[in-house]
């Protein structure tokens, strides 16, 4: 395991009713040109999600649920380079929870307030892993701009 420190930028939003969680965030991590973008806290609410469960495998990638009800945001982390990596926790109107990697389909209801970082000394990339069959993240120091 190796670690590597970084100075730290910080993005606050809020997405509205009908806006779709991940693809509005890939949007802003493009538009803002971030390169390790990763998300600090979010909190709120959404109609539908598309996940994929623990279980899955990389020779078994259909353990996907999809539902479609309200729920509250409990929990959401993860990277956001071009192919992001988040896991979401969401409650229904009993309290119980589900969660899982987000596939989309995160469709906000009232609110989503999203708290965003970048690591601003580095660069998040996605390389295929022998291991485990997934995409895995690479964690790079960025070139010094000359």
């Amino acid at each position: 395991m190796a670690a590597t420190s970084s100075s730290l930028s910080v993005f606050a939003l809020r997405l509205g009713p009908g806006q779709e969680l991940l693809s509005s965030l890939q949007a802003f991590v493009e538009e803002k040109q971030l390169k390790a973008p990763f998300i600090i806290t979010c909190v709120g609410s959404v109609t539908k999600a598309t996940l994929r469960l623990a279980n899955a495998t990389a020779d078994n990638t259909n353990q996907v649920i999809q539902r479609q009800e309200r729920f509250e945001i409990v929990s959401l982390v993860g990277t956001l380079n071009p192919e992001a990596h988040l896991h979401i926790c969401l409650a229904d109107k009993e309290g119980r929870t589900i969660g899982g990697h987000v596939l989309g389909d995160l469709e906000v209801f009232t609110t989503a307030e999203v708290i965003l970082g970048e690591a601003t000394d580095l660069n998040f990339t996605r390389e295929m892993d022998s291991r485990t069959g997934f995409p895995e993240l690479v964690i790079q120091k960025r070139q010094e701009q000359t």
